[in-house]
């Protein structure tokens, strides 16, 4: 047998070159070269394709039809962002900074799933009496949850093959070794063949596979990209550990849409539900002070309402600061550009702070009337009305332009509790909105919006 030799594995793509790059050249991306030690497969015959498999194409009217079973995880933001719930012979990817609340909700999930469905937890990271203790923390009891603390992968799959669990969950697939790869634990090495194992194996039994993912320091899922791509469901859980407030949010979903999100509280005893993000996100606004405004984000099929803060103060510098929390910082220089050019606002004479209430990422462009608004209400001082909610696309001519699902955003206004809305005034003349006890608005242009603030105080 052929000693081991030394390969650096790019984790982006997989290619493997004899010595260390700065940039992959397959594809493209730099500083992704990682030390591996790799051992050549032993040397066999080969075989004609057509006798080692006995796989033949078929057409679509040929493949048996088989039910999508899915299985309620008891916690309905997580069943919402995965599409209804968890489908049986699926895998998916829980990702998220440390501490941020991934094995808490995994726990809760043991003792609030269905007692006909049986659950392994699997354990690289705790010991069984560090997770009974967390669990008597969170108040789960249920009989039905295997516990097993191993990271040797022959090991687990012997114990998965022994119970047969409808549902695996792995915290995390960082910490799981095969033997069989010279390899450490983490490597990109191990971590892919780590996860093709659990996939394979839910593949073939119908189980539902939950794989806990690191994240580097950029933020990225740790180990190989590759990853990414064999799991069913990608989710991210997001959240500043100085918050109470977690979203999860889901990059790719094979059974379901990828723009619905979950938003949970971080309590003492774990993490609950937000049924309303809205009345959460709203919770402590000011009134009577200028630079804030409210808008509709629409995530999935729920609408958001969020409040967006601006301040706008004379500089002492020679170069203004900018600074945007939740909001991308080339939209909102985008904007400052527009306002500056058809308001005339000297907005480049001051520093400009800009933060959305909640620890949310804006990125609907439905959003941009609303920032803007706040913007304006900053630099002249004056405050917005606080039963007004805007909404619209703000394009460089100063245009404001038509936005979807206008009604649906119309209807969360009123539900909150909101007098007013400012709409495109193209959404408006394309379907009308009429509400009791809401008043709409139409705004063409910027200029509209510096009209929506009292004439008295301008």
């Amino acid at each position: 047998m052929k000693a081991p030799k030394t390969v650096y594995v790019c984790s982006e793509c997989d290619h493997q070159v004899p010595r260390w790059m700065g940039q992959c050249p397959s594809c493209g991306a730099w500083n992704t070269f990682v030390e591996e030690t790799y051992r050549a497969p032993a040397q066999t015959k080969a075989v004609a394709t057509s006798k080692r498999s006995g796989a033949k194409a078929m057409t679509f009217s040929q493949i048996e039809k088989v039910d999508c079973i899915r299985m309620s995880t008891g916690i309905g933001e997580f069943d919402r962002v995965l599409g209804g719930g968890l489908v049986l012979g699926s895998a998916v990817l829980l990702a998220g900074e440390p501490g941020i609340g991934k094995s808490t909700l995994l726990m809760q999930l043991c003792g609030k799933a269905r007692s006909d469905y049986s659950i392994m937890y699997v354990s690289g990271e705790e010991s069984g009496a560090q997770l009974r203790l967390r669990a008597q923390r969170l108040g789960v009891d249920s009989s039905e949850v295997m516990v097993l603390t191993e990271n040797d992968m022959d090991t687990v799959m012997g114990e998965y093959e022994r119970i047969s669990p409808d549902v695996v969950i792995v915290d995390s697939i960082q910490t799981m070794v095969l033997q069989s790869v010279q390899s450490s634990a983490g490597s990109i090495t191990q971590v892919r063949e780590c996860a093709t194992a659990f996939i394979t194996k839910a593949k073939e039994d119908g189980a539902a596979v939950i794989l806990v993912g690191h994240v580097n320091k950029e933020g990225g899922i740790a180990g190989p990209k590759v990853l990414e791509h064999m799991v069913d469901a990608v989710l991210h859980f997001e959240g500043d550990r100085s918050q109470c407030h977690r979203i999860i949010r889901a990059i790719k979903n094979r059974y379901g849409s990828t723009n619905e999100i979950g938003v949970f509280e971080m309590t003492d005893k774990g993490l609950e539900e937000v049924e309303n993000p809205s009345a959460m996100l709203l919770l402590g606004r000011p009134v009577g002070v200028s630079g804030s405004s409210a808008v509709c984000l629409l995530e999935g099929t729920r609408p958001i309402i969020a409040e967006i803060q601006a301040l706008v103060t004379k500089t002492v510098y020679p170069s203004p600061k900018r600074m945007a929390d939740g909001i991308d910082y080339n939209r909102m220089s985008l904007l400052l550009a527009v306002l500056e050019k058809r308001l005339g606002l000297r907005f480049s004479q001051c520093d400009v702070y800009l933060n959305v209430v909640g620890g949310i990422r804006v990125d609907e462009p439905a959003a941009d009337a609303a920032i803007a608004l706040a913007l304006i209400s900053s630099i002249k001082d004056v405050p917005v009305p606080p039963g007004l909610l805007v909404c619209g696309e703000v394009g460089l001519s100063g245009e404001i332009r038509a936005i979807s699902a206008s009604e649906q955003r119309a209807k969360e206004a009123q539900r909150i509790g909101f007098t007013s809305v400012a709409f495109p005034k193209r959404s408006l003349a394309h379907k009308p909105i009429k509400l009791d006890g809401v008043e709409t608005v139409p705004v063409a242009g910027v200029f509209d919006l510096l009209n929506l603030l009292p004439r008295d105080e301008r």
